[in-house]
């Protein structure tokens, strides 16, 4: 039993480590594959060579409803310069995304992570997190919460990536 004690604990310390190592700026952004909205699967490595805000929200959250907007609009304004947000909804019931995106409707790919496997890799901690990575797939600048403003830095950092 005592061996079998030792490999959980090992095996939890490494599986945290590795969380706490994947959302290290400037490291390889964590690959993952998860279903979208529209039905099928989106890979995150797919979107390598280009500008991604990957954005994790829930329903529930309400700061996640006031940036929803903001983001719509850098999608609009970046997306043919190479540029992507991906929405990453945590709910559990992903019908319950449904009927916030009814409310506030995006144009960008909206994710589902119903499990949180996804977030568990990204160290989503708070709502909501906003991972801005680079064209080569390196973190480039986490956000964790969202106050206004916060819009304008993301579209700052979007655009000075887009000329890199």
């Amino acid at each position: 039993m005592g061996n079998f004690i030792k490999a959980f604990v090992a095996g939890t310390l490494l599986s945290a480590a590795g969380s706490l190592l994947a959302l290290e700026v400037n490291q390889p952004a964590p690959d993952f594959t998860l279903k979208s909205r529209a039905g099928n699967n989106l890979r995150l490595d797919e979107y390598k060579g280009e500008v991604v805000l990957l954005n994790f929200w829930a329903s529930w959250c309400g700061p996640c409803r006031k940036e929803m907007p903001y983001l719509e609009d850098i999608q609009q304004k970046y997306s043919d310069l190479g540029f992507t947000v991906l929405g990453v909804n945590v709910d559990k019931d992903s019908k319950k995304a449904d009927l916030i995106l009814k409310d506030i409707p995006v144009s960008f790919p909206v994710l589902f992570d119903p499990d949180g496997k996804v977030s568990e890799m990204y160290d989503v901690n708070a709502m909501p997190i906003t991972v801005i990575i680079d064209k080569d797939g390196k973190i480039r600048d986490i956000h964790k919460g969202y106050k206004a403003g916060y819009e304008k830095k993301y579209a700052k950092q979007v655009k000075a990536l887009i000329l890199e």
